[in-house]
């Protein structure tokens, strides 16, 4: 499925989105991930530094929603669809240098957030984030506009 250029724009301009996933019981779970890569014609790559609960939710149910929100510009979408799991060694060295480049994006905009005297947190955890573990590549099958437009299919 195609993803609008608005759509794609948007995810872009996050730093983070909320991932969600479904445990063995049909349990909802929630974790924070990075958009390294949108593909417009439909595929969307983030990265996962641990293989902890997401990792193991989508090996058995490899479905996913992921929602972002600006809460000031009362926007936000919901992609839902299928995943694939490709694990370290199979990430290509392009995807590791955009992960890098929006680790550096996010300490950039914190420092410039400290500076102006918006602080909200002293250190800068990006830093010390891991090696990512596996890289989850979405197919989206549906798009859900939260501001309540027309849905996507």
């Amino acid at each position: 499925m195609q993803i609008p250029k608005k759509v794609v724009d948007f995810l872009e301009s996050r730093t983070f989105v909320i991932v969600s996933t479904l445990d063995k019981s049909g349990s909802i779970h929630n974790s924070c991930k990075g958009i390294v890569g949108i593909d417009k014609k439909g595929v969307i790559y983030l990265l996962d530094l641990y293989q902890a609960h997401t990792y193991r939710n989508l090996k058995s149910h490899p479905y996913i929603s992921i929602t972002a929100v600006d809460e000031h510009r009362f926007e936000g979408y919901c992609l839902k669809g299928k995943v694939e799991l490709l694990k370290e060694d199979l990430i290509e060295p392009e995807i590791i240098r955009l992960w890098d480049k929006n680790i550096i994006r996010r300490i950039t905009q914190r420092i410039i957030k400290n500076l102006k005297e918006e602080k909200s947190h002293v250190g800068h955890p990006e830093a010390t984030f891991p090696q990512p573990r596996y890289l989850i590549k979405m197919e989206v099958e549906r798009i859900v506009d939260l501001a309540g437009k027309k849905q996507r299919r």
